[in-house]
């Protein structure tokens, strides 16, 4: 719940997907009135018992209560010897507690439910509903593995009383548990096997419901087509229904849909028009607080002041309850962002909402309304009073265990330490606050959408302001604080791939230190470290400390170069302009490292690069006679960890060869593939699928029956900072990234080993797609192929074939390695007349093991 602009909107996100939770508890009731929009007051509570007043307060949001009310309800129901209503009140007081961060309590409760369900040897149907509570409290602290066989157990339950309704919210909870896992592919395979299961169904809200929480979870995995397909559906059914509120709700999923897409204008239609057909005040204002998310960005401002009139005395009239002080936070982060806002107005907002959470001992929307208004104060540089707000929330977020908030109000402890002079205290926060991160990884890509979307605001500035702290001007940084500053970078990459995938990514694997150290004492790494007004760079030597250098040159100025050189290399007659360019880069990064390794002589430079740097080749950069390339071999790493490294004397090369050289799926035709074919042929043992022969399916039998350690693809492929955009293309269809773990990787299941070397020869980067090559990582690492190399640009010319050809008979030489295979080639194109633009021999670049 920090102040970012897509938060609003995502509560809604996971609404759906919760609901499959949250819909379980009172297993008294319908599951589709549990699933209704929570709207109405809480009820005369004379009228009513403890369960129905717990059911009342529950769906209120008001769950302190809910919690006495039920403890009462366990009484009574304990003093009556009725074991049933014992157990459903105790499953129902878990949720409560859940809630509220009160894990002992939740799992004292279940389990005592459950020993009671169990005992009796009946109400399959509540058992059911109880695993799925359990499964929910398994999963929130982190015990993906269990939660997935309890829901397991539930659906088992759910199918032995026909339980559609039951059936379908298990299937979704096992999605989302296979996601934290990182099964992405397993995930989706549950999904789609519920896809058949809705369908089937007849008209009812069961079925709207079904299909609007099944959107939302493919739409939580990255399906952004899929999500809005399946939500048109359940948008359809609700109309034909006439259920307005359900309308309403496939109408916010759908605008969640929209603004993933960045479709702004088609988010605010489908906000406004959710706005207009809901009576639910809490539906109502939800969607008016989306619409306002995107209203604050700077170039949709003008309609900002009618919609917060609007917003401002509806959420004063709303019975306080954690939606609705979520609500106000919500509404309170977003006014922050506008500048003509008055603060006090706002921090007075704020406070209103802690007391309302306080009188909820609402410990969670306690946190989130003192840390942000701690940021009201922050903003207005009162640091001591934002510092004991900010105290007080990371307390309480810690006391519940609740490490999704924790780190932000880490992060904001570390920026208001720093703000007042503590280096030593700020760089303590800021460690916890990545520290925090690492232990959810998982959680954070799988489970929290609002990461996924906002991760460049929400999470990389924590990192790249802790290396700010550990290499700071004024002092020349330790060993210490160079090895930390390189491991923070490194975890913010393995972050950026695990957001990028929405999933954990990386295989067992050693250090790139360790490799130089003692498989290859003739390599270095340089790792540059772009900072918004500098430059850093940490050199790792063999067997030798850390070095560093840092160049004085803005952020800013650094991109905007980057940016011209990398059109400059795909054009031709700009030669000279792509030197000047290229020589700026070199004077940042090389120039000064020459001493060193005119003393250290290295063969081979890896380099694990940052942010706009992976869209350049470094093998172009020039020190004003020579390109980089001329003078070492060159390979990347994705991060500072490599699958285990294999040299060439060690494998036995045979070639599987596919490739288009006809159009397909729109893209045009490769009319140079065949001869590339032809010279990796003349070189190597191959096994050649060409154009109707490479399908999808071809492809993985053949990986599957014949050890291959190289996999060369000669087609139409993009890397983009979206995975459901990166892709190579077969035959038959596009293979997308995320498949390429399951097409390329069942050769360590069939027992055919690891692939040795995956070679994408006509790939590109997405256009206009400044973290494009954070595909081509993704891609490298999804494969599981020691070595990738890959072109950063496509070119169909015959440039490439002569290239490849030399590239396969330099790699038959068992004295070489890839890297220097990988040189030589680019130099023989270099040689050439014809060939010495970079746009012809740069593109190639080596991912992974060098050796």
């Amino acid at each position: 719940m920090d102040s970012k602009s897509r938060i609003n909107w995502l509560v809604l996100l996971t609404a759906g997907w919760i609901a499959a939770f949250e819909c379980v508890p009172f297993a008294i009731r319908d599951s589709v009135s549990i699933a209704a929009s929570v709207s109405s007051p809480a009820p005369n509570a004379q009228a009513l018992t403890p369960e129905e007043q717990g059911k009342a307060l529950y769906e209120n949001g008001r769950f302190s209560e809910a919690v006495t009310v039920l403890q009462q309800a366990v009484q009574q129901a304990r003093s009556r010897g009725d074991t049933l209503r014992q157990a459903i009140a105790l499953s129902n007081l878990s949720l409560a507690s859940q809630q509220l961060g009160l894990w002992t309590e939740a799992n004292q409760a279940i389990t005592e439910s459950l020993k009671l369900l169990r005992s009796t040897h009946q109400q399959t149907s509540v058992l059911a509903q109880a695993l799925d509570i359990q499964g929910r409290l398994q999963l929130a602290t982190g015990q993906a593995e269990s939660a997935l066989g309890t829901w397991q157990q539930a659906t088992a339950l759910y199918s032995k009383t026909n339980d559609q309704a039951g059936i379908v919210r298990s299937h979704l909870n096992q999605a989302q548990a296979l996601q934290a896992l990182g099964f992405h592919r397993r995930a989706l395979t549950v999904l789609e096997n519920l896809r058949s299961t809705l369908q089937n169904q007849p008209a009812s809200l069961v079925k709207v419901v079904g299909l609007r929480s099944f959107g939302d979870a493919l739409l939580l995995v990255g399906e952004t087509d899929a999500a809005n397909a399946v939500l048109q559906q359940s948008l359809e059914l609700a109309k034909q229904l006439q259920a307005s509120e359900e309308t309403a709700a496939a109408l916010l999923s759908l605008g969640n849909v929209a603004q993933t897409k960045r479709d702004a204008q088609a988010a605010l239609a489908f906000y406004q028009q959710a706005a207009t057909r809901s009576a639910s005040p809490l539906t109502k204002v939800q969607a008016q607080l989306n619409q306002l998310s995107l209203l604050t960005h700077p170039n949709q401002r003008d309609n900002i002041q009618p919609l917060v009139r609007q917003i401002q005395p509806q959420l004063a009239t709303l019975p306080p309850s954690r939606t609705a002080i979520e609500m106000q936070i919500t509404f309170a982060q977003l006014l922050l962002k506008l500048p003509s806002f008055d603060r006090t107005a706002i921090a007075q907002q704020l406070a209103k909402a802690v007391q309302q959470a306080r009188a909820l001992n609402d410990r969670r929307s306690q946190s989130f309304a003192l840390g942000t208004l701690a940021h009201v104060y922050e903003q207005n540089r009162q640091w001591s009073l934002a510092q004991d707000l900010t105290q007080q929330a990371l307390e309480l977020a810690e006391a519940m265990r609740a490490s999704d908030i924790a780190y932000r109000w880490e992060w904001q402890l570390g920026r208001l330490l720093k703000a007042q002079g503590n280096s030593t205290g700020a760089i303590a926060a800021y460690t916890g606050a990545v520290n925090t991160l690492k232990s959810l990884r998982k959680d954070l890509v799988a489970v929290n959408p609002e990461i996924q979307f906002s991760f460049r605001e929400s999470v990389e500035p924590i990192y790249r302001q802790l290396v700010d702290l550990l290499l700071q001007k004024t002092a020349v940084p330790s060993q210490v604080k160079l090895t930390q500053a390189r491991d923070v970078i490194e975890s913010l990459q393995v972050a950026e791939l695990e957001n990028f995938f929405r999933a954990a990514c990386l295989d067992t694997v050693v250090q790139v230190d360790q490799v130089i150290d003692q498989a290859d004492a003739s390599a270095a790494v340089v790792y540059p470290i772009i900072l918004s007004d500098r430059l850093e760079v940490i050199l790792k030597l063999p067997r030798q400390e850390l070095r560093h250098y840092t160049v004085l040159v803005p952020q800013v100025q650094v991109e905007q170069t980057l940016e011209q050189l990398q059109q400059k290399l795909t054009k031709p007659y700009t030669l000279q302009e792509v030197q000047t360019l290229s020589q700026q880069v070199y004077n940042w990064l090389i120039r000064p490292a020459e001493a060193t390794f005119a003393e250290t002589k290295p063969k081979t430079l890896v380099f694990v690069l940052d942010g706009a740097l992976r869209n350049i080749p470094m093998s172009v950069l020039h020190d004003g006679q020579q390109y980089l390339i001329q003078k070492y071999g060159i390979a990347l790493t994705p991060g500072l960890q490599l699958l285990n490294p294999r040299s060439l004397k060690q494998i036995q090369l045979r070639t599987l060869t596919a490739g288009l050289t006809e159009s397909r799926h729109g893209f045009a035709p490769l009319s140079f593939v065949k001869n590339e074919v032809e010279e990796i042929q003349s070189e190597v043992p191959s096994k050649v699928l060409l154009n109707q022969t490479f399908t999808e399916k071809q492809l993985q039998e053949q990986i599957n029956a014949t050890p291959f350690s190289v996999v060369h693809l000669a087609t139409h492929g993009q890397f983009s900072s979206d995975a459901e955009k990166t892709f190579i293309l077969a035959w038959d269809q596009p293979i997308k990234v995320n498949e390429f773990n399951q097409l390329l990787r069942t050769k360590e299941q069939t027992g055919t080993g690891t692939i040795e070397l995956l070679v994408l020869s006509a790939c590109e980067t997405a256009a206009g797609d400044n973290r494009a090559a954070l595909g081509l990582a993704g891609v490298a690492i999804r494969a599981g192929a020691r070595s990738t190399i890959a072109s950063l640009w496509s070119l169909d010319d015959e440039s490439t074939a002569l290239f490849m050809g030399e590239f396969y008979r330099n790699l038959t030489q068992t004295t070489t390695t890839k890297s220097a295979a990988l040189q030589d080639a680019q130099l023989k194109l270099l040689q050439n007349p014809q060939y010495q633009h970079p746009r012809y021999w740069a593109p190639y670049v080596l991912v992974g093991n060098w050796l």
